[in-house]
């Protein structure tokens, strides 16, 4: 398994594919080991995926002390120092599309193309649902919780209405929230992720990304608003927004939304402004 010594951790990390190269973020609790994954999308087909888990999380190393923003950055940063990738396009998913905003304001020089999916600037640009609210539930109502939130549409009547594959998808999201659960340390990562989480605010620092941005998400995230992904849109100079029919998780129900992704990295719609 790949491990590497970067900063102040040990970093797990995978890299798959050919083509240019793209840094993927992982979401809040995203750790490698669920699937799907970001190697099993179509962007697998496209490019060279460098994807690992964040400090925290996953695989790596959960030291003892207080998370920021700022660590999340750094740690790509040191990653692709010690990889040798002077560039590279970045795709961050909520929770990494805040990291992947911080690395683009620090690192602006590393980066070719930037996609933003279903994420917030913090600040005048609207913050994300306060996700460290769900600590003290159970697995389970944790997921009953946040299934309506990650999709709109699966609200009370919907439910209702559909008993056995709400089921499902509760079942589901507890399998893959108990992966690692009886790992030394994890609870506390989850928690120092959710806290540095809450600090993230770059909304007045954006207009200061030059490169190619593209803005997405689903229509029907109760997660992250439609009105974040608008408010980060107004503040980048060289932006694109496009919303696709579903939610937080919009990726997995739209298949134009990876299609899109891709076409944007390869440069396919810069008239479409």
């Amino acid at each position: 398994m790949p491990f590497i010594d970067i900063r102040d951790i040990r970093l797990y990390y995978e890299m798959r594919g050919k083509g240019p190269r793209l840094l993927f973020f992982n979401g809040t609790g995203g750790d490698l080991r669920r699937k799907p994954g970001i190697f099993d999308s179509p962007l697998a087909e496209h490019f060279e995926i460098l994807a690992h888990d964040q400090r925290g999380l996953g695989q790596t190393d959960r030291p003892d002390i207080p998370y920021t923003m700022e660590d999340y950055a750094m740690d790509a940063n040191a990653l692709l120092d010690a990889l040798g990738w002077d560039s590279c396009s970045l795709l961050g998913f909520s929770f990494g599309g805040m990291v992947a905003q911080e690395f683009a304001l620090r690192f602006p020089r590393r980066v070719q193309r930037l996609v933003l999916a279903c994420t917030s600037s913090g600040g005048a640009g609207g913050d994300s649902y306060p996700m460290h609210e769900f600590g003290p539930l159970s697995p389970e109502e944790r997921a009953r919780r946040i299934i309506p939130l990650i999709d709109t549409q699966c609200d009370a009547d919907w439910q209702a209405a559909n008993p056995k594959q709400f089921k499902e998808m509760v079942d589901q999201m507890v399998a893959d929230y108990m992966i690692g659960a009886d790992e030394p340390g994890r609870m506390a990562g989850a928690r120092r992720q959710l806290k540095a989480r809450m600090g993230h605010d770059v909304y007045e620092r954006l207009p200061n990304l030059k490169m190619p941005v593209f803005v997405c998400g689903g229509r029907y995230d109760g997660i992250v608003p439609v009105s974040n992904l608008e408010a980060i849109y107004k503040q980048l100079p060289c932006s694109y927004l496009e919303l696709f029919n579903g939610g937080h998780r919009f990726f997995l129900q739209d298949p134009r939304a990876f299609e899109r992704i891709s076409e944007f990295l390869l440069k396919k719609f810069e008239d479409e402004s």
